[in-house]
């Protein structure tokens, strides 16, 4: 049976910068006058990122529905520390690693993306911590206007411990 420990809310995130192409959009003039000063200032909107299909399609998503010209999407890829921990061939640390490559590569990817369909600036961060509290920290931080995510995948790494769901699934069918 797996036990769940309360996770500490006043831990220390540690975060990198990811350097993105410099894409800057030019913002035209509102075409009303009583359009709303929002609209020209643009929001900030928060998109967790990982390397799963259901990001990809939450990222489509927003970019279609969501995001208008003068916005900035700030990416979050959020690296578990059970993760970085996990696999020592792999070497996941935040200062090098197979991770922090894959993820910088593709949120370079859905920033040039972003900006070709919805004219967007984008940001990206790489988080390391638990996923929940990293993103919520960061939401906090950032004060956006919408937060998007996909479905919790596990990206590059699979979990070596079953979740909960797989031993519910797993006792159900011996049984």
């Amino acid at each position: 049976m797996i036990t769940l420990e309360p996770v500490d809310e006043n831990a220390e995130c540690v975060w990198r910068e990811v350097r993105l192409p410099s894409l800057i959009p030019l913002v035209p003039k509102p075409e009303l006058d009583r359009e709303s000063g929002e609209r020209r200032r643009g929001r900030n909107i928060l998109m967790a990122i990982d390397h799963g299909p259901n990001s990809k399609r939450a990222f489509d998503w927003a970019l279609t529905h969501l995001c208008r010209m003068a916005d900035t999407i700030h990416l979050v890829h959020a690296v578990s520390e059970e993760d970085s921990h996990s696999n020592s061939l792999m070497c996941l640390d935040m200062n090098h690693g197979i991770v922090y490559e894959m993820t910088e590569g593709l949120m370079e990817k859905l920033a040039v993306e972003a900006f070709q369909v919805a004219m967007v600036k984008s940001e990206a961060r790489i988080l390391q911590g638990d996923p929940g509290k990293v993103i919520c920290q960061e939401a906090k931080r950032l004060q956006p206007a919408a937060v998007v995510m996909g479905t919790r995948g596990r990206g590059l790494v699979k979990s070596p411990k079953p979740t909960v769901v797989e031993e519910f699934v797993t006792v159900r069918k011996r049984s």
